[in-house]
């Protein structure tokens, strides 16, 4: 009969993920990372084969958890129209410095960075999340008033160009940039892509 785990792993990958998105991939040691997931070192090797298969899985439960909420976010008819969803997607990377004061930017964008251009499974992992937040903009977009009967080809390109706004807002939060530079890129944004909300002014 298997031994039952000494720890529980979704608790673990959430400690590695948080280290690993403040520290990055190098700045993250070993003991780091036992401290982070509260767990042994013996109960760590028997769970995961290295440093490198903790920063996957801890990719992965970033997938599952913060990328997957903000895809929820944008499908969510019920947090408005299209045009409102999409400025709330741009938004949250403003709320995370004013509400949170969270700094610490967004993981993706970091492996991005960081590990993606010499490891080609963080690659894959980095261009799977941003693609899935793409196609939920999309989804967005079929249900804005100002962009539903545009051309495919169009609304493809607007998803792209949100997307990428949305992460260099998160890059540009972890810089230090101040709230109303943040604000100012999303008007900017949202203005140049043909898009307003429905409920007024941005927050200050």
């Amino acid at each position: 009969m298997a031994r039952p785990r000494e720890f529980d792993i979704d608790e673990a990958l959430e400690g590695a993920m948080n280290l690993f998105w403040t520290k990055g991939y190098e700045g993250a040691s070993l003991q780091d990372l036992l401290e982070a997931m509260d767990i042994a070192r013996g109960s760590l090797y028997k769970a995961f084969q290295d440093k490198r298969s903790i920063y996957l899985a801890a990719l992965d439960r970033y997938d599952q958890t913060e990328i997957q909420q903000t895809v929820d976010g944008l499908r969510d008819r019920a947090a408005g129209d299209g045009a409102t969803r999409i400025r709330l997607f741009l938004e949250d990377a403003r709320a995370a410095v004013v509400r949170r004061h969270d700094r610490r930017g967004c993981f993706l964008c970091n492996a991005a960075v960081d590990q993606a251009p010499t490891d080609p499974e963080v690659q894959a992992k980095v261009q799977a999340m941003i693609k899935r937040m793409e196609r939920a903009v999309v989804v967005a977009l079929h249900e804005c008033a100002q962009a539903r009967q545009w051309a495919t080809k169009r609304q493809a390109g607007t998803a792209l160009t949100l997307t990428n706004a949305y992460l260099g807002l998160r890059v540009l939060a972890r810089s230090g940039a101040p709230a109303k530079d943040l604000a100012a890129v999303i008007h900017t944004t949202l203005q140049n892509s043909g898009l307003t909300a429905n409920d007024g002014e941005l927050p200050r």
